[in-house]
């Protein structure tokens, strides 16, 4: 699912959703977790992604991980 609905190019259409958009016919906005049926305190966790992994691993498991990933690219 897009996150924002993509606007038209065609001027006509994009005067409507404009209108649309002002008189509250249609929201100009992303829908928040809960309205997705999300957990917040998943979606914030999961923000954090790749960095806060790397900041748990310690500098020879990350070596490790990076070799195993590079040989991974090179054996193609």
């Amino acid at each position: 699912m897009p996150k924002h609905p993509k606007r038209p190019r065609d001027p006509a259409q994009l005067a409507k959703l404009i209108v649309d958009i002002a008189t509250g016919e249609v929201e100009d906005r992303e829908p928040t977790p809960e309205e997705q049926g999300k957990d917040p305190a998943a979606v914030a966790l999961g923000k954090k992604g790749g960095a806060a992994r790397a900041a748990a691993l310690g500098k020879r498991k990350r070596l490790e991980i990076a070799k195993r990933a590079a040989k991974a690219r090179w054996d193609k």
